[in-house]
């Protein structure tokens, strides 16, 4: 097969996806072996690739193609999120546009636009992991509106329902007022924002004494129905019992009275608004106060409003406070501090609103799962430090809002047959509502058309929670074969940020529906940050196109340099110029690959240097698995990558084909050249999941192969015995060779020329290392010598001294010159460092790691004097 002069990715990377998809190398179904699952933290239907996800996907398929290396049936099941609010936005833009009003749709009028959307958008960002390399079981996709996915999510609400667990409440809820839902506690971002609190003067009613409250939302007012004080208050406790007139308004209020009241705050007192705020209406609740709703669900005013009905919220904020200064209730304002709560999908400020919502009680639930991660370690997490903000979260769990006020999603099986409120039942088909509400209210005449559904649907994460076991089928059927071979799942590759939203659940479902974990290992990977630390978004511009970044530099290219830049759980500051490196160890790799191929073979003898040189790769190859095995058991995937890359860069390349590179157009043994090829395959097994495209298109230019024999699915190098003294041996033999080569560099000696080595054995040294000094410094002899040798520069290595004589290659007064120079300087640094390390106020000030700092520059110093000493020893 002849072999390309240049490492083409395009070309190499659709032929090779193509191969891998035709032999069905990433499809499994259960056999006897061990299995190595994973899911896809599916992304939103309506997304493109991005940055987080080029990181997240290649951690996972490394993990995947590693495992299918080590004989595992791995499966990894793809598929994508339904996002119930970023979609119906979207789907309501795209109706706007065409000059359509949802609200002139009806429900399944909008869900067909709403699939259609689906099918023209939904599988885009599926079809570029592929470009990536991504090698799921696409033959298992699964979205989570389909069919399986959709009645799992209703059996399970069913379910829950008949144990008691979900509710429908009254309740304060967080309103997202731009998508018009409520939204859980956990989907509000909180931010500090400045403002103003405004002073507002309100008349005592029947005196001319007035009250001053302070508020950040001065449009509040229209609904208040009472002003607070704290009884112990001595400043106003003579206003018990009596009313005030709320401003513009003229509504006549109680005062009451609460400990809750902060008497620090502002001005001591506090209005409330029931309807508006969670802690008034707990205020509300306990005094029997009115509530006074002043919103429309969009966030302007209703009838309460007043003059300002059909207004937005920010805009009333804004006249309000002029016609209160005008009316003189204003009394001053300050800036002010306040976290604001915001939608984490549409970044519109939340509105608090009393509403009718599903609910989902989850402190029981929330127990195994606490159990399993802090005190049964059932359920690692990695970096550990997750733990704490997991336990915070979990032992201070509240119950999840489940409803959304939205059309795109599963809806709520509950069917209301009367007027009550309490006249529903919930069941799994509208058939069985019928026959439930038959019995509930004893009218055996009530029909199908006498029942109407819950118009809202399920929150999206209620369907993404049960996904390690709803792609399995294991909802539906909790006992069939592919869920009970393939669950517990083994690892989970995630962010951080939504370690509550997602992860937490998933582990509560896998104890609540199948009493066990849902995966054993998460793995949080950090934010994909910009090199000026700024989280890459659309609105700063500073996230790359990650197809462009891909055709710039080949998928393998832009693998490496992601996780070149990638620590476990910290944010990585991403820089192009990564991929360019990626890129360049490809081609690293593709010019090693063309050098052997490109020497000429022969059944010769095999040289001792060649053979030195093999015998040490492969201990040192052994080493070097072992410490990637070790990296991969504790999730340091950039570090097992930077094991490989420095085993194949530095110890293969640079030091093992030098090696045995034969002379000048001259052949080399069979031998050596089998037995490189052997470690050159073990080399690609060990890079092919970081670099899955390159290392396929070189093993299969090594030889013809049949397709069971593909490296995709070879097996995984084993770990031998390794012989530790010949690594030293050879890191020893190295410093030689590093110390010939300074001095070639330094006089200008050319490689062509021979030079001579002389050692002072004051240790015992390996001759046999000799060989492989003398090839690759061009040494013509190396001698054992008893005294210094005169007339030579010399090096150490550890405790043996190494003399190349520079008699006729050097100008000896020249370099005698030159050595004084150096060794005056010298001298004075190892002055500086002395007198620091003598100023006793120094030592017992400055930190242990300065300290320890300057005590190595000492040694250093010192070592590099006695050198030259010797040297101008020598030369004298």
């Amino acid at each position: 097969m002849e072999i390309p002069s240049k490492y083409n990715p395009q070309a190499t990377e659709s032929h090779w996806y193509e191969y891998w998809m035709k032999n069905g190398y990433f499809h499994s179904v259960p056999d006897n072996r061990e299995p190595y699952s994973i899911v896809i933290p599916p992304p939103n239907v309506t997304g493109v690739l991005h940055m987080g996800h080029m990181l997240n996907n290649t951690i996972q398929d490394v993990l995947i193609r590693r495992a299918r290396l080590l004989g595992k049936n791995a499966c990894w099941v793809p598929g994508t999120d339904h996002a119930s609010i970023a979609t119906e936005a979207k789907v309501v833009a795209k109706l706007k546009e065409e000059g359509i009003n949802k609200n002139d749709l009806t429900r399944d009028e909008f869900l067909k636009h709403a699939w259609d959307w689906t099918h023209q958008y939904g599988g885009i960002i599926l079809e570029q992991l592929k470009k990536l390399g991504c090698s799921c079981d696409w033959e298992r996709t699964a979205f989570t509106m389909d069919e399986e996915r959709y009645n799992s999510v209703i059996k399970v609400f069913v379910d829950l329902f008949n144990k008691g667990l979900i509710y429908r409440g009254y309740r304060m809820v967080n309103w997202d007022p731009e998508a018009l839902t409520t939204l859980s506690d956990e989907e509000v971002i909180y931010e500090e924002k400045q403002g103003l609190l405004y002073y507002l003067a309100y008349q005592i009613e029947g005196s001319e004494e007035k009250v001053t409250i302070a508020t950040t939302r001065p449009e509040t007012i229209l609904g208040d129905t009472a002003i607070c004080i704290n009884p112990n208050d001595d400043r106003f406790g003579h206003l018990k019992g009596k009313k005030a007139i709320v401003p513009i308004s003229g509504r006549i209020i109680p005062i009451i009275e609460d400990e809750y009241v902060d008497m620090e705050f502002g001005t001591g007192c506090l209005k409330v608004t029931p309807a508006h705020d969670i802690n008034d209406k707990a205020l509300g609740e306990k005094h029997n106060l009115e509530t006074i709703d002043i919103f429309n669900d969009n966030a302007t005013l209703n009838s309460f409003g007043l003059h300002y009905e059909g207004k937005d919220r920010f805009v009333v904020r804004k006249e309000i406070s002029k016609e209160l200064e005008e009316k003189g209730f204003l009394v001053k304002t300050e800036t002010h501090i306040n976290k604001v709560g915001t939608s984490e999908r549409t970044k519109a400020v939340i509105e608090p609103k009393l509403s009718d919502q599903w609910f989902l009680k989850m402190e029981d639930l929330a127990k195994p799962a606490l159990d399993a991660v802090i005190n049964s370690d059932d359920v690692k997490l990695y970096p550990k430090k997750f733990e704490n903000t997991y336990r915070h979260w979990m032992e201070n769990v509240r119950d999840w809002n489940i409803s959304r006020q939205l059309w795109w999603g599963q809806q709520i099986p509950a069917f209301y047959y009367g007027d009550d409120q309490e006249d529903f039942v919930v069941a799994t088909t509208i058939n069985e509502a019928l026959e439930l509400a038959k019995a509930k209210s004893n009218n055996t005449n009530l029909t199908i058309d006498d029942l109407r559904q819950d118009a809202d649907v399920l929150d999206t994460w209620f369907s993404s929670w049960l996904w390690p076991i709803s792609v399995f089928g294991g909802v539906l059927e909790p006992d069939n074969e592919e869920v009970n071979y393939y669950y517990p799942t083994n690892d989970l590759v995630t962010g951080p940020d939504i370690l509550f939203f997602w992860v937490a659940r998933m582990i509560v479902a896998g104890y609540e529906f199948r009493n066990e974990r849902p995966f054993e290992n998460v793995y949080f990977t950090g934010l994909v940050r910009d090199k000026q630390r700024r989280k890459m978004s659309k609105s700063l511009g500073n996230s790359p196109d990650a197809l462009k970044l891909i055709e710039d530099y080949g998928a393998d290219g832009v693998r490496v340099g992601l996780l070149l830049s990638s620590a476990a759980g910290n944010d990585l500051m991403f820089d192009e110029d990564l991929c360019q490196q990626g890129k360049n160890f490809a081609n690293k790799v593709w010019n090693g690959f063309r050098l052997l191929k490109g020497w000429e073979v022969a059944d010769l003898p095999q040289p001792e240097a060649s053979k030195l040189g093999l015998e040490w790769y492969e201990a040192k190859l052994g080493q070097t698995l072992m410490e990637i095995e070790d990296h991969f058991n504790k999730f340091r995937i950039s570090d097992a990558l930077m094991a490989v890359y420095k085993l194949v860069w530095d110890d293969y390349s640079s030091w093992l084909l030098e090696i045995i590179k034969p002379a000048y157009q001259q052949p080399i043994d069979k031998i050596s050249f089998d037995r490189v090829i052997h470690l050159f395959e073990q080399n690609l097994k060990l890079l092919h999941p970081f670099m899955p495209f390159l290392t396929e298109e070189v093993w299969q230019h090594i030889a013809e192969r049949k397709a069971s024999e593909a490296l995709v699915i070879a097996e995984w190098p084993k770990t031998g015995k390794i012989n530790e003294t010949l690594i030293s041996q050879f890191d020893f033999a190295a410093e030689v060779i590093a110390g010939v080569r300074t001095i070639r560099k330094e006089k200008n000696i050319p490689m062509k020329e021979t030079v001579e080595l002389s050692v002072l054995n004051n240790e015992m040294v390996n001759a046999d290392w000799d060989v492989i000094i003398s090839k690759l410094t061009n040494i013509s002899t190396i001698t054992y010598i008893d005294a210094p040798l005169e007339g030579a520069l010399t090096f150490r290595v550890k405790s043996n001294e190494y003399f190349v004589p520079m008699e006729g290659a050097i100008d000896i007064e020249a370099e005698i010159t030159k050595i004084q120079e150096e060794l005056k300087y010298t001298k004075g640094f190892l002055i500086s460092v002395q007198k620091k390390l003598s100023n006793e106020r120094f030592v017992n000030n400055a930190p242990e790691n300065v300290i320890s700092l300057e005590r190595k520059k000492q040694a250093d110093a010192e070592a590099k004097i006695e050198t030259l000493e010797k040297s101008l020893e020598s030369l004298s």
